[in-house]
């Protein structure tokens, strides 16, 4: 004999049964208790939130007869009559579920609206449950706006929709509409601890808890996927279990990521990503849960009583939010949760974790994020060897790297005089920079160019002195580096920019842009178009093409 789903076993029959919906059960059983009935409901809410369910506890209470068969309208149906016992069983003639996914034409909804005319057989109303019903197609809505306005006496509408957003106007206008609640993860939990005693099922709290977040706010997704679990556990329904079973991250992998990125440490991310990668675990869902974590630090650092003592990372939480800056966690977070779609992109989802750890390490606050001496050790080069010329200065001396690993790097070394400055301009151009680094390079203008056999000295000035902190200036150094294979002595000198790329760059585009509206208004044909029908250029929107 097989047994059923959790899902379909434990639906709620009644009201009170019915979990984290507390507002539409008042309103509609305050309405049947009343007898102040609309004779069109709309529930709306993502999937396995209850519309399915209240639509079938709404038609009881409607045609409940009671256990004596003399009964009224309830909004507490007896469950035993025969109008109860046969929607419970899917098999009542007067209650019509309709899945509009796989009947949305018009020829169905005028097929059910003619039957509509017809009194019910055994029932006091006659209930149509029009599921899905974003899904109908424009004909089908305007084939039933009438109806639904004005329904026979003996005829209640039901309308259910995950998409409230493509049902028309007119059509909500003609409903009561509730919008259900997703279930928040402390609910779930306690229903599936009382369905699993209620099933003998033994289970760790945690190993709920991770369930009830892979729901994703549905409580028939936790049902369906504690029904998994207790088939794979083949036994106590264990975290460990459930986090093997849905490919979930433990909260202990995130710990050492973080804590990998406070220490700098990209050798131990790669070596987190290389064993989630043979563990068979989700990148997409680590990244979620990661994204979740830095959500709780970023609120505990502003909120610090926000932190609850059932969390199993409590601890972990407040000793994170007092390690890392809000704008570090800010940071994190939002490569986080940007990085969930670039993995799709990557090589493989295993890189494209590793590439969004070392994103966030390259692009920590105060360090570059690598682990090779060059990099870490050459904002402390510069302190140690680097004089500025004056107080107002700021020099930064990069290093040279191997020779294996410069004969890679090196695109061409340029020929030039000590005397001669180059294309500042096009030098930036060619350089791969990005972010803050891109804006600094761009503020800046050329002072100085000296090409030494062992080491390139450049003096610039910037238009935005408070970019140029000293790890910025080092990795710009170390970008020239690369390029041109020999050290670079980096140093800002005083006084402001007059020239920088930015600048240039939009003097450039004014020039080409007023000599676009100029081509515009001598334009033969717009002239014609001004003189015969009135047309105007608007003003600001002529734009250069390139």
């Amino acid at each position: 004999m097989t047994s059923l789903a959790l899902a379909r076993k434990w639906r709620p029959k009644t009201f009170t049964e019915l979990v984290g919906q507390d507002h539409v059960v008042k309103a509609l059983t305050h309405a049947l208790d009343q007898g102040r009935l609309h004779h069109a409901w709309l529930f709306t809410g993502t999937r396995g939130v209850g519309k399915t369910t209240i639509s079938r506890i709404m038609a009881k209470a409607l045609n409940c007869t009671g256990v004596d068969g003399k009964g009224q309208m309830t909004s507490q149906p007896c469950g035993q009559c025969q109008a109860c016992t046969e929607i419970d069983a899917g098999r009542f003639v007067d209650y019509i579920e309709m899945d509009a996914a796989s009947n949305r034409g018009v020829d169905e909804m005028v097929s059910l609206l003619e039957k509509a005319a017809y009194a019910p057989s055994s029932a006091r109303f006659k209930i149509y449950m029009i599921d899905e019903v974003h899904m109908l197609s424009t004909h089908a809505f305007n084939a039933m706006l009438k109806t639904l306005e004005e329904p026979p006496p003996h005829v209640k509408f039901i309308l259910a929709t995950t998409d409230p957003q493509k049902v028309p106007v007119t059509v909500l206008s003609r409903c009561l509409q509730f919008n259900l609640k997703q279930m928040p993860v402390p609910l779930i939990v306690e229903h599936l601890q009382q369905i699993l005693g209620s099933e003998s099922v033994s289970a760790e709290a945690n190993a709920l808890r991770v369930i009830a977040k892979a729901a994703q706010g549905s409580m028939r997704d936790a049902l369906s996927l504690t029904d998994q679990a207790i088939a794979y556990a083949a036994g106590p329904v264990t975290e460990a279990a459930v986090r093997t079973m849905l490919g979930t991250i433990d909260e202990t992998y995130l710990i050492k990521i973080l804590d990998a990125l406070q220490n700098k440490d990209g050798k131990t991310l790669n070596e987190i990503a290389e064993e989630m990668g043979l563990r068979s675990m989700s990148f997409s869902l680590a990244l979620q849960d990661l994204a979740s974590l830095l959500h709780k630090i970023a609120t505990a650092q502003i909120v610090p009583n926000s932190v609850l003592e059932d969390w199993p990372e409590a601890n972990e939480i407040r000793r994170l939010a007092k390690a890392f800056t809000p704008e570090e966690t800010q940071l994190f977070y939002q490569i986080a949760i940007t990085s969930r779609a670039d993995l799709s992109l990557a090589p493989d989802e295993q890189a494209g974790f590793a590439m969004a750890l070392l994103r966030m390490l390259a692009f920590k606050p105060g360090g570059s994020g690598s682990t090779s001496v060059t990099a870490n050790s050459a904002p402390k080069a510069a302190a140690q060897t680097s004089k500025p010329a004056s107080p107002a200065s700021k020099s930064v001396e990069t290093k040279p790297v191997a020779k294996s690993v410069t004969s890679k790097t090196v695109t061409h070394t340029p020929n030039l005089n000590s005397e001669i400055k180059p294309d500042w301009h096009a030098m930036v151009r060619n350089l791969p920079l990005r972010g803050l680094l891109q804006q600094l390079a761009h503020q800046t203008e050329l002072v100085e160019w000296r090409d030494t056999p062992t080491t390139l000295f450049i003096t610039l000035t910037t238009e935005m002195p408070q970019l140029a902190t000293d790890d910025a200036l080092a990795r710009f150094g170390e970008a020239l580096r690369a390029q041109y294979g020999k050290p670079v002595k980096l140093q800002l000198g005083e006084g402001k920019a007059n020239h920088t790329i930015a600048k240039v760059d939009a003097q450039v585009y004014e020039e080409k842009k007023l000599n676009a509206e100029e081509q515009i208004a001598e334009d033969p044909f717009l002239k014609e178009l001004e003189r015969e029908f009135g047309a105007k250029v608007v003003s600001g929107s002529v734009r250069p093409i390139n």
